[in-house]
């Protein structure tokens, strides 16, 4: 498995007060069952396209021959999406780019998901558009930030290289049929790609949505399918919920959230590079999960930064949060710190050890700290952070997220309440231009 799931921390027998009773716990991962079983189900008859994507590779000859054109001929690449549009490639593509400069041979890529104007101007204004080129993502081809940003990028093209070069600088991902973004592109000539209509945007990161831009960073597509093959897999094969990770964790979260009260969950990973990984799932868990009054809130936190931040509330303040931790082996890595620049008495404890070995030790007594303030508390352990492992990540909490929503009775693959406020957007633009028209 591309990741060790320790969960001790979160239970009564070990954590004491504020703990989930193992019995509790138990009904609930035996209730995953009838989950699990319709998992395998929907797999064997295609019904959930997101479980054929692991073992999927015929699609990924044109995502590479996509990715070569793309880094062949442009030094930046601005990928223009919100939401699960762009943060499951944005998650991939940090294990190339932490913000440091893309690999040698790739483009930077840009994920432009807001629509502040002051970000555009600036992002425009700064970028040799003669080398730049877009990847516009709408599952729906008509999500109205994303087709603001795509005109105007157009636009912006249109000015300074002239139209007949908007053909070649946009490539656009969107659902089949008839949608705006669709006819927009294909009347100016631009390539377009299909996104699954099966496949929810913030379920398609091992899709081309995901896995194209991890590709032009410079990224194996495959390798990020084989990690989630790899959890997917052994879920699917277990012969009963105990042997499957994803489930022990939905049991964990719903079974606190029931009887202990717990509506809070706080992913804090200790790696800089899964500092977006927080947010796509912050997204997944709060969308699939916040239906008919129930569901928990996420919080993203990130090691050690918020140590310094949040962990006095975390320790100190309501006991209404359950912590999953991510601790990626780094004892001994990095820099080592001089022993005659840490001649300090009060320094001994880091002469001659290396960055890794501070973060190393700061993870673990996080996590001892927690627990010894009695708060569930549980740890994902990577011993390396690639393409496979990320993989395996992402499948984890899109099954455990999938097996939390059976558990509190709510459609994991809708979102409700998010199309009214669509719907008022659109009304109240529309109702401005009547007034000044």
């Amino acid at each position: 498995m591309p990741y060790v799931h320790l969960t001790t921390n979160c239970f009564a027998d070990f954590l004491g007060a504020g703990g989930l009773d193992r019995t509790y716990f138990e009904l609930m991962l035996e209730r995953t069952r009838a989950a699990l079983e319709d998992l395998r189900a929907k797999r064997a008859d295609a019904s959930l396209p997101l479980l054929a994507l692991p073992a999927a590779r015929d699609d990924l000859d044109s995502v590479m021959a996509v990715a070569a054109d793309f880094r062949d001929r442009f030094d930046h690449v601005v990928v223009l999406g919100t939401g699960g549009s762009s943060l499951g490639g944005r998650s991939i593509s940090a294990l190339a780019d932490g913000g440091f400069g893309p690999r040698s041979g790739a483009p930077r890529l840009w994920f432009m998901d807001n629509v502040d104007p002051h970000s555009f101007d600036a992002l425009l204004a700064g970028l040799e558009l003669s080398r730049t080129g877009f990847l516009v993502i709408s599952k729906s081809g008509t999500t109205a930030e994303t087709l603001t940003q795509f005109l105007i990028c157009t636009e912006a093209v249109r000015s300074a290289q002239g139209e007949a070069e908007l053909s070649s600088r946009f490539t656009i991902i969107t659902e089949p049929g008839d949608n705006a973004l669709r006819r927009i592109a294909g009347r100016l000539g631009m390539a377009i790609l299909d996104h699954d209509p099966g496949i929810g945007g913030r379920y398609s990161a091992l899709s081309l949505v995901g896995l194209l831009p991890a590709a032009i960073a410079g990224l194996d597509p495959a390798a990020v399918r084989a990690g989630a093959a790899e959890v997917l897999d052994a879920a699917l094969a277990a012969d009963a919920p105990d042997k499957v990770e994803p489930a022990i964790g939905a049991a964990i979260a719903v079974g606190l959230l029931r009887e202990q009260k717990i509506a809070t969950t706080v992913l804090m990973p200790y790696v800089d590079r899964l500092a977006d990984f927080g947010l796509w799932f912050r997204q997944l868990w709060a969308e699939s999960l916040g239906k008919n009054g129930t569901g928990t809130t996420p919080i993203r936190a990130l090691g050690t930064v918020d140590q310094h931040s949040q962990l006095q509330l975390y320790l100190d303040g309501p006991h209404d949060k359950m912590f999953t931790l991510i601790m990626l082996g780094c004892a001994d890595a990095g820099a080592r710190v001089p022993e005659d620049l840490a001649g300090d008495a009060s320094l001994s404890y880091l002469a001659g050890r290396t960055m890794g070995d501070l973060m190393e030790a700061e993870q673990s007594a996080t996590a001892s700290t927690l627990v010894a303030n009695h708060r569930p508390t549980r740890i994902f352990r990577l011993a390396a952070l690639d393409e496979r492992v990320m993989g395996g990540l992402m499948m984890h909490f899109m099954l455990e997220t999938i097996l939390a929503a059976h558990l509190l009775g709510v459609d994991p693959f809708d979102q409700p309440a998010v199309e009214h406020g669509k719907e008022l957007t659109r009304h109240r633009l529309a109702g401005e231009r009547e007034t000044t028209s």
